[in-house]
């Protein structure tokens, strides 16, 4: 969430900023600002009307010492006056409060100056590109028609259990996503993250504090007996660890990886581009989360960066990194790369990774801070990734790693996965 005080000392760079993202509802800056107006005001009556009162109170006592009977009675009736006045006041306040609340929470995250202009994912800027796509051999075929020869995921079965979206994982398939998870996991915690195994469902506060509420409700599945939803990514519960949290600065970097299954609606997706694994509505995901300083989360961003470049290295997938244009960003984000690994047999860029630095957007949210060397107290930044999510990363594998005699498997999870190929 953006700080009112920001958004009143630097309306027009805001305004400019929601532009970038191509944020259609600017209006909202000037009614947040006319809310806080009203706040104010009203605050001052209240504050006005509660140092009269107290002044009446003390005024009593005195008043009925003096033998002042008949003006003790004015003062106390004076008092119950402005304690109704007060009464009404302080409700009027609570609403506009609640309504200022309401309306901060509809702004997204001002995007970083480096962030591309644009609206689309043609808009994105290239940082970095592997030099050499592969080159597959004549007959050469899809994952999803990998999956059958292998066997290695149902996607029928799932949708007898569940639905369309829901793969079953079976064999060698659901070995190799072992292998992978635990991979990853272990690429992390010996880079300095801390692993966590957290909730898979969280309470609304959770999701408003990282931003999927109010903007992706839509996209989230939810419990209404229990009114809990399930998460889409991990970032949402381990970033809430310390939520309503002061970290001591000898603390800092937080830095935490998860593994989760993540759970997503991704409404009015159809067509080629989702067919096989290409986009499911679960699926496994190992993320990182860091919380630093204000001063140093860019390079904890940079740092991220070359994190999971690293890894989609280490598994010799062609890749590229892009930056994200204004218009493709998410709500939270004030900058984000995406990570693309190449499908040789399909021909096409598949994201496996976005990082990005949300910066105070959802720390102050969360009210996650820490304390200057003057004790006083500071907004933390919070950054997150993906290392990586799976569903793409297992694609790009089985195609560009195929054979005429099988699959081969990367050379860093031969001991996870025990064999060098699938065959």
């Amino acid at each position: 969430m953006l700080q009112l005080a920001f958004i009143r000392a630097n309306k027009e760079n805001v305004i400019a900023g929601l532009q970038k993202k191509h944020f259609h509802e600017i209006q909202l800056v000037d009614e947040i600002i006319g809310l806080d107006d009203q706040r104010k005001k009203l605050q001052a009556q209240s504050d006005d009307l509660l140092a009269q009162r107290n002044a009446a109170s003390k005024s009593i006592g005195a008043l009925i010492a003096q033998g002042k009977q008949a003006e003790a009675e004015e003062s106390k009736t004076k008092v119950a006056t402005l304690k109704d006045q007060i009464d009404m006041l302080t409700s009027e306040l609570n609403v506009v409060e609640s309504a200022l609340t309401q309306q901060l929470l509809k702004l997204p995250n001002l995007p970083n100056e480096i962030v591309p202009i644009g609206k689309t994912p043609e808009d994105n800027f290239v940082v970095k590109q592997s030099s050499v796509l592969p080159k597959l051999y004549d007959g050469a075929k899809p994952h999803w028609d990998l999956i059958t020869q292998y066997d290695l995921v149902d996607f029928q079965t799932g949708v007898k259990i569940t639905g369309s979206g829901f793969p079953l994982y079976k064999g060698k398939g659901a070995k190799l996503q072992r292998a992978l998870i635990q991979y990853f996991l272990d690429y992390n915690t010996a880079a300095g993250y801390t692993e966590y195994i957290p909730p898979h469902v969280v309470n609304a506060s959770s999701a408003y504090g990282t931003g999927q509420l109010p903007d992706k409700e839509g996209q989230m599945y939810y419990v209404k007996e229990d009114d809990l939803y399930l998460i889409p990514t991990a970032e949402v519960p381990v970033t809430n660890i310390y939520r309503d949290e002061i970290i001591p600065s000898a603390s800092l970097p937080i830095k935490m990886t998860a593994y989760t299954p993540c759970f997503r609606r991704e409404a009015g997706s159809f067509g080629k581009d989702v067919r096989g694994l290409n986009r499911v509505h679960q699926f496994d995901k190992v993320e990182v989360v860091q919380i630093t300083e204000s001063s140093k989360s860019y390079a904890a961003l940079d740092e991220m960066v070359a994190h999971v470049e690293g890894l989609i290295i280490s598994l010799g997938l062609p890749y590229r990194i892009l930056r994200l244009c204004g218009g493709d960003m998410s709500f939270a984000s004030a900058l984000t790369y995406d990570f693309e690994v190449y499908s040789a047999a399909q021909e096409r860029w598949l994201e496996v990774s976005s990082v990005s630095n949300f910066e105070t957007f959802q720390t102050n949210r969360l009210k996650i801070r820490t304390k200057d060397e003057q004790g006083k107290t500071q907004l933390l930044h919070s950054l997150n990734g993906s290392s990586l999510a799976l569903p793409r990363i297992l694609a790009s594998m089985l195609e560009n790693f195929q054979t005429p005699d099988g699959i081969a498997i990367p050379e860093v999870l031969r001991p996870y996965f025990g064999s060098d190929k699938i065959a």
